[in-house]
C-alpha cells in the first residue's frame, strides 16, 4: 500500500442470489457481469468518479470493452469478494481488473477486464476527466503498478494451440 492508497482496492462484497441461479445449478454468466458493473460502481466511488461529481460535472463512464474469464463456478448464496486493480489511465480513458474470490474458501472464481471511456454527458463523446480525479488516478496507478500483472490480462480467445476438452 503506498501512501494509503488500496494495492489493490478490496472493497466490494456481495453474495450469489436464488435468481442468480441457472439450470447447471450455479451462477449464470449474465449475473457475473451485472455483479462486476456493481463492483466497478464501488471502484468509480473510490476514485472519485462518484455520483455527486457526475452530476455536478455531467459527465459519466461507458465501457469500451470488457472480457471475462471463469475459473471456478459459485453457487447460491456464496459469498463473493472483489478486488480491483488499475492497469492503465490517460486523460479519457482508464483500465482496470477485477478479481471475483469465494470470500470464505479464497479461490479465484472469475476475472473481469475492462476499459472504459469518461464521457460528456452533453456530447456524448469522451471527454478529459477532472484534474483531481487524473491525480488521484495518479497515485493509485502508482500503488497498483507494483502489483503483479495478473495472467488473464490481454488475453485473446481462439481454439490454438493449447489444452484441448474431449
Amino acid at each position: 500500500m503506498s501512501a494509503g492508497i488500496a494495492a489493490p482496492f478490496d472493497a466490494y462484497r456481495d453474495r450469489v442470489r436464488a435468481e442468480w441461479i441457472d439450470h447447471n445449478g450455479h451462477m449464470n454468466m449474465g449475473y457475473y457481469l451485472v455483479v462486476f458493473d456493481w463492483a466497478t460502481d464501488e471502484f468509480w466511488r473510490w476514485i472519485g468518479l462518484d455520483d455527486a461529481h457526475r452530476r455536478a460535472r455531467r459527465v459519466t463512464t461507458f465501457c469500451l470493452e470488457a472480457h471475462v474469464t471463469y475459473h471456478r463456478e459459485v453457487r447460491e448464496g456464496d459469498p463473493l469478494r472483489f478486488r480491483t486493480r488499475l492497469l492503465a489511465h490517460d486523460e479519457k480513458r482508464v483500465h482496470f481488473f477485477h478479481e471475483m474470490v469465494h470470500a470464505e474458501q479464497a479461490y479465484l472464481a472469475a476475472t473481469n477486464e475492462v476499459l472504459s471511456l469518461h464521457v460528456s454527458q452533453e456530447t456524448r463523446r469522451g471527454a478529459p476527466m477532472a484534474p483531481e480525479v487524473l491525480a488521484r488516478l495518479a497515485r493509485i496507478q502508482a500503488a497498483h503498478d507494483a502489483l503483479p500483472r495478473p495472467a488473464q490480462v490481454g488475453r485473446t480467445m481462439g481454439l490454438g494451440a493449447g489444452p484441448t476438452t474431449r
